[in-house]
Parts: C-alpha cells; structure tokens; sequence
C-alpha cells in the first residue's frame, strides 16, 4: 500500500507538536525560548525567568520577585543580605561582579511598564509624575536625563521636596497611570 507524502507530512507535523506540547518548561534547554516559557512569563524576555514589578507592588511581592536572583547570586559564589540587598561583607567584588553579570539578565525584576526604558511611553509617563507633583506642591522636582527617572529637591537639595516628592510620588503614578 503507498501513502501519499501529504499524509507523512501531517504525521510528522502531528509527532512533533505532540513532542513539543509534552515538554516541561523545565526541561528545555535553557536560554532558548519556548512557547511554554513565554506562556509563562508574557512581561519577561525571552529565555529569561525576571518578573515585572508593577506600580503598585508591595514591598513582600518585591521581596518575593528577588528570591530567584538572591538564589542565583549564590548558586554562583556571591551571597546577598537579604533583608537589605546588600552584598555580604567579605566578599570579593570580582565574585559578586561575575555572579551579578549571570544572575541580572536571567532573574533581577523589571521595572513596571511605566518606568522600563523600553517604553517608548516612559519619558511621557515621567514628565507626566511631575507635573502631578508640581501640581501637589512639590517646588524642587524634574526628570533626569534619562527621561525616566525622577529627581526630587533639585541642586538645592530642598528637604520640603524631597518629603512632599517621597509621600505624592506613588499617588502621582497611580494617578497618571489610570488616566490613561
């Protein structure tokens, strides 16, 4: 009996999306993308594992996105404290270097959307919390030269800013980012 080449394409078509849909994110191979991996993870890159942070985190979610990096760093020799994030004292800042160089592409979280340079809406986003906190009365505010980031109580170093900046600014964002 002869089969058509029609249908050996369809089986093999039909064996290898079984054999892709079998596999376990974990058992691929790592540093390349699967279409599980990317399931999994729509806000980070592709073959990286790093969350996103969002606006309106708290401070145990952000705790809990850092566990994977804190691993990594000493899976790879360089211990972190992790109460404060600080390096541990002690330690040879080529080990940490290396390990950080390994770690921060794979599992360091991502800003949220509205502060990642890859936004092209994140300098509008910036210029945005300032002028809410200007609006709030906050005299000593600007956008870096990056763009992004936030500079409270100018060359001055106004206290009054940067207090009225520090306790607006999460209202600020909120704010701007639901008015979108």
């Amino acid at each position: 009996m002869r089969i058509g080449s029609g249908v050996v394409v369809v089986a093999v078509t039909m064996v290898a999306a079984a054999a892709c849909s079998s596999a376990s994110p974990r058992a691929a191979t790592p540093g390349v993308a699967t279409l599980q991996s990317a399931a999994a993870a729509p806000s980070a890159s592709a073959g990286s594992q790093r969350p996103r942070e969002r606006l309106d985190s708290t401070s145990e979610e952000i705790d809990a996105m850092m566990q994977p990096y804190y691993t990594c760093m000493a899976a790879h020799g360089a211990h972190v404290d992790k109460a404060k994030g600080d390096k541990e004292q002690g330690q040879s800042t080529s080990v940490i270097d290396a390990a950080n160089k390994i770690c921060e592409p794979q599992y360091m979280p991502l800003p949220p959307w509205e502060k990642d340079p890859a936004n092209p809406e994140a300098k509008d986003f910036a210029r945005k919390v300032v002028a809410c906190l200007k609006g709030k009365g906050v005299k000593y505010v600007e956008t870096t030269a990056d763009g992004i980031s936030i500079a409270l109580g100018g060359p001055q170093n106004d206290s009054r800013s940067i207090t009225l900046g520090m306790n607006d600014m999460s209202a600020c964002e909120q704010q701007v980012a639901a008015a979108k």
